[in-house]
């Protein structure tokens, strides 16, 4: 039965905020019910903090499985010079013009940095710069292809300070049933080397960059992509639920869901004396949970477990020495 919101690897660790820093560098996690935040905070040589930022992006958008999708990155001073400014010649501003309507790699930059009439303003130079380093430690990261220098991009927030990038999902879906999704940006960030020093009293300055991932977003997106393939939605993680038909076998299913718990399986009963068993079943049913363990009179007499499989309802006698290993094999292959 599929999760909601699953991911493996290194994307799952950094989207829980748990990914490990080299040393010297300070990691601010917050987790808010939208967006799940990664930032690098510290005194580190130009650009290689913020393409790890993007390399992060890109890994926890691919873990997420939701198709192809394009990070358009901008640099907030290039565009406030260029666009923003007053008293541009009026060459210049269709030049201006030009290059806003455009979007691409390392060579749209490396074209705009080689223009006479851009290199006269030195902030735009430094920008530029600064961007073309990027790309090229992007390239290293093996993720240019998926960043996008798009002067257009305009992030709504005054603290950005240098970068900016926002995540788009491309209007093609992963699978032919499914409908374009159209849902905005997905992830967003940049770099804001002011706002922490607006909050010290001394006004200590402290370089940061970082990124935010819309959950809500993403969520509803995999919601929707579940119900067109008839997916049930899960909301617990739950792999093993623990039953019983009969009264007072409260003990018994404790010592149960305790040997599951040490065998690293997910499991977790009703907090009931005597419950019955058919509400037992909706609860798995209802939440997805895939497989049932159900020990009574019968299955102590006999040392086994009765092993129920939601999906099908289909019931099978187990050793109860070979249970855990039984659901292990079954967890594997689901």
């Amino acid at each position: 039965m599929p999760q909601l919101g699953l991911l493996r690897g290194r994307a799952w660790t950094v989207l829980l905020g748990q990914l490990r820093r080299p040393p010297g560098s300070v990691c601010i996690r917050a987790v808010r019910s939208h967006s799940q935040d990664f930032d690098i905070a510290g005194q580190f040589d130009p650009m290689i903090p913020d393409a790890e930022c993007l390399k992060i992006m890109c890994e926890i958008l691919s873990g997420l499985q939701l198709g192809d999708f394009l990070i358009k990155i901008s640099w907030k001073d290039v565009r406030h010079e260029m666009v923003v400014k007053k008293g541009l010649a009026p060459e210049v501003a269709d030049q201006i013009g030009d290059y806003v309507q455009c979007h691409g790699g390392i060579s749209l930059v490396e074209q705009m940095f080689q223009d006479p009439r851009l290199s006269q303003n030195k902030q735009v130079l430094e920008g530029l710069g600064d961007l073309k380093l990027l790309f090229e430690y992007l390239t290293l990261f093996g993720v240019a292809e998926k960043v996008s220098f798009d002067l257009s991009l305009a992030r709504g927030l005054d603290y950005y300070t240098g970068v900016i990038y926002e995540a788009v999902l491309l209007q093609t879906p992963v699978h032919a049933k499914e409908e374009p999704l159209n849902v905005g940006s997905v992830a967003a960030g940049g770099r804001y080397d002011g706002l922490v020093g607006m909050f010290d009293p001394r006004g200590h300055k402290v370089p940061c960059v970082g990124l935010s991932i819309g959950v809500e977003r993403i969520f509803s997106i995999l919601e929707q992509r579940m119900k067109t393939f008839g997916e049930k939605i899960r909301t617990t993680e739950t792999q093993v639920f623990v039953a019983t038909p009969q009264k007072n076998f409260l003990q018994e299913r404790l010592k149960l869901i305790a040997e599951l718990w040490d065998a690293g399986i997910k499991a977790e009963l009703m907090y009931k004396n005597n419950p019955k068993l058919l509400p037992q079943l909706h609860y798995c049913e209802n939440m997805g949970i895939p497989l049932v363990v159900i020990t009574g009179e019968q299955e102590l007499k006999e040392g086994v477990i009765t092993l129920r499989s939601v999906a099908s309802r289909e019931e099978v006698a187990i050793k109860r020495e070979n249970l855990v290993a039984e659901i292990q094999k079954r967890l594997s292959e689901s």
